[in-house]
């Protein structure tokens, strides 16, 4: 496949519930800490609704009534770290990862996840080597504002009509609206079809593989 054959050159992914099955860990993490702290604890949906966001903005909106969010914050990242949940890759990802890295993308990656989180994840999978940039929640503001798609556009030198976000969350959808750059919306993750749908994706895909489809 040459240059011209591409609608896009630079495919940046988000993580959780777009390339890793982590949103069932997210979820436990989230209401082992309610329980833990006494806080009311929130409903699976709820915590799903908050995914793609970052931690110091998910926290006031499920635990509006409790004033010390850095506790809380605290108190997550001890729950994942000593959880034992799988959070495999889905199935086909790695495959789609290393055909769009030979066939010449650019990769990227842009998340709600820290910095040291995301780059655990990336050690632990083998996929850092593919992903030639990677913007955080440490790096810039959290979804759904624009400014890690931009900070990648700059990174790469390419114009948003050139890029795709590709996740599983209505915030990964809305930031690329806001950093006026197609999307696809994965429905294997945090959001179904209907929710993706209401941010006029190019495509929604149920499975890693027919993500290549339209790129």
């Amino acid at each position: 496949m040459n240059s011209k054959e591409k609608a896009f050159d630079l495919v940046i992914f988000d993580w959780d519930g777009t390339l890793m099955d982590t949103v069932g860990k997210i979820v436990s993490c989230m209401q082992n800490v309610a329980q833990e702290l006494m806080l009311p604890i929130p409903s699976e949906q709820e915590v799903r609704d908050v995914i793609g966001l970052s931690l110091p903005q998910i926290m006031p909106i499920l635990f509006a009534d409790h004033q010390n969010h850095q506790q809380i914050i605290d108190c997550y990242r001890r729950h994942h770290l000593a959880s034992e949940l799988l959070t495999p890759l889905f199935d086909g990802v790695e495959l789609l990862i290393r055909n769009l890295f030979d066939a010449g993308y650019h990769l990227a990656i842009a998340t709600g996840k820290g910095r040291q989180g995301l780059d655990n994840v990336l050690t632990l999978t083998g996929l850092g080597d593919y992903f030639h940039a990677t913007r955080c929640a440490d790096d810039a503001q959290s979804k759904p504002h624009p400014e890690m798609l931009y900070s990648l556009l700059a990174h790469f030198d390419v114009t948003a009509d050139r890029a795709i976000m590709i996740g599983d969350s209505i915030h990964d959808l809305a930031m690329a609206n806001n950093a006026g750059m197609a999307s696809i919306g994965v429905s294997y993750g945090a959001h179904n079809e209907s929710r993706l749908n209401l941010l006029n994706p190019r495509a929604i895909v149920d499975q890693p593989c027919a993500i290549r489809d339209y790129l």
